[in-house]
């Protein structure tokens, strides 16, 4: 058994749904960029897994690459000071750019990211999320493709961690509130 499973609330996407969801985004993406070969950029570490399927789930050629930035540090919000820690390798000049992202709370981080991406001057920039949570917009944002939609609930797994644990998680799940307040 799953020592981290007991820290779970509830499962909120469980492995095949998840997967489903991905091939499903995999193929709008493959259907739309058919005559291109498009760089999606993961952001780091959140990113990763969702990525990792995402490229499978692609049949036409791409190019990826990966950004690390930081703005939650060990918390469960958002400094709102947003730091990059990797940046990306690829020259994506006159490229088309899809933005991999694994959650979108307030919407600034991924604002910074696109706004920072611009500065490079590709020739499109699209965005594909995972987990939008829209009760926690700070902004308005807007995206290209989504996995699912959550409540303002703190989710772990598949990526997304609370203090570097759970990303291993092979679902998305809620964090037992009494492990973080």
């Amino acid at each position: 058994m799953n020592l981290m499973n007991c820290d779970i609330s509830a499962v909120l996407f469980d492995e095949f749904k998840i997967q489903t969801r991905i091939r499903e985004i995999g193929l709008e993406i493959s259907t739309e960029y058919k005559e291109k070969t498009p760089v999606l950029i993961g952001i780091l570490k959140g990113g990763f897994i969702f990525m990792a399927d995402l490229v499978r789930s692609i049949s036409i050629p791409i190019e990826m690459d990966f950004l690390a930035i930081s703005s939650y540090g060990a918390g469960t919000s958002s400094s709102g000071v947003v730091k990059i820690r990797k940046d990306i390798d690829i020259d994506i000049n006159g490229r088309d750019v899809i933005v991999v992202e694994d959650i979108v709370d307030s919407g600034l981080s991924l604002q910074y990211i696109k706004d920072y991406l611009w500065q490079h001057k590709p020739n499109s920039l699209r965005t594909c999320v995972l987990l939008d949570k829209p009760a926690a917009h700070k902004i308005d944002v807007v995206f290209d493709y989504v996995g699912f939609e959550v409540k303002n609930e703190f989710v772990v797994g598949y990526g997304l961690d609370f203090a570097e644990k759970y990303r291993n998680l092979p679902y998305i799940g809620i964090l037992k509130e009494e492990l973080y307040l």
